[in-house]
């Protein structure tokens, strides 16, 4: 990212602390206007606490939260230049869908002919052109979240926050509605936070990606860094699969007792037998178990005693996997696709 980027959010060594548990653990960080910023973690480990903090639904203990260079502790959540789309979509049933739209609109008294016309435009915008008398009882899981989409931004926020929106929609409907809100968040223009425990999900539609562990970041970055670089071993393991490498095994292998991750896509199996090449290292293993699926063929090779995970892409028709199983093979992988690991 650009530094002359302008900041929409930023965290200055932000704490809050429930009892015993640092949610937010002295936390420094910027999110750019325009920028598709993902907060991904597992539960507890305090993605959804920061995006309250920047809602105003929490105060921090220590430190300051900026959003465009104003401190806004203590001002309320109505009173912030942000919304929040929430995964249980908090519509109003007994409204419309127009009249959920309007609702914000209608709270900061605007007129009722301008607030027909921008609930239009923001129901068009989210392809729910037509639909304005229904109420959300008559609308599918997608659709109702759109209607919450739509309401959020027809305020026209300057930073939309969505809180794991999509994680009551089945496996087919997310992905389409992954490919919808980037589009979207591309057309409006405006700073998306997203919060999410999905690594596809953030991978596939993020700017940046921000890791959440335990109250920390562990490390910030474009999904292709996070990805092929990961900083720390709990980023390796948690963001897509990776093997981790250390002690005695790390030391034969590279001279250093120093942990390492590898893909399993960036990993080969030869015959045993089959030359080395001079910028790849390898090391005897035996197939423990294969599991064909479809695309791709994943085994698990066990090396000194460590279950290493290789995917092999199958390019052309494939025997069965259990014929293989107990086989002595090569596992080899080029040196550049090894990552040391802090």
């Amino acid at each position: 990212m650009s530094e002359t980027r302008s900041i929409a959010v930023k965290f200055e060594n932000v704490s809050r602390v429930f009892g015993a548990t640092r949610a937010a653990d002295n936390l420094a960080f910027e999110v750019y206007d325009g920028e598709f910023f993902s907060m991904l973690g597992p539960s507890g480990s305090g993605k959804t606490t920061c995006l309250r903090l920047i809602a105003g639904f929490e105060q921090p203990d220590i430190g300051h939260i900026l959003v465009h260079g104003k401190n806004v502790e203590g001002v309320p959540p109505y009173e912030r230049d942000v919304n929040t789309v929430f995964q249980d979509y908090a519509l109003f049933p007994h409204m419309t869908v127009a009249g959920n739209v309007e609702y914000g609109l209608m709270i900061r008294k605007v007129p009722q002919q301008e607030r027909r016309r921008r609930a239009g435009e923001a129901l068009e915008m989210v392809k729910l052109s037509g639909m304005g008398e229904r109420k959300p009882s008559q609308l599918s899981g997608g659709q109702r979240q759109r209607v919450a989409l739509a309401r959020a931004l027809v305020n026209r926020p300057a930073v939309l926050l969505l809180d794991e929106p999509l994680g009551a929609l089945d496996l087919k409907l997310r992905e389409a509605m992954q490919v919808e809100l980037k589009s979207l968040q591309r057309q409006v223009g405006i700073t998306f936070i997203y919060v999410t425990h999905d690594q596809t999900e953030a991978l596939s539609m993020s700017d940046r990606i921000a890791v959440f562990n335990h109250g920390r970041i562990e490390q910030i970055g474009t999904p292709a860094e996070i990805y092929e670089h990961p900083a720390t071993a709990f980023v390796a393991g948690f963001v897509g699969v990776s093997n981790v490498v250390s002690g005695a095994l790390a030391q034969r292998l590279t001279s250093s007792s120093q942990a390492f991750s590898i893909r399993p896509e960036k990993i080969s199996l030869f015959d045993l037998g089959t030359p080395v090449p001079a910028d790849m290292l390898g090391i005897e293993g035996q197939i423990e178990s294969a599991t064909y699926l479809g695309a791709n063929t994943r085994f698990v090779v066990t090396v000194e005693g460590k279950q290493i995970a290789v995917i092999k892409q199958n390019a052309s028709n494939v025997g069965t996997p259990d014929t293989i199983l107990g086989k002595s093979v090569l596992v080899a992988w080029n040196l550049t696709s090894m990552q040391k690991l802090s």
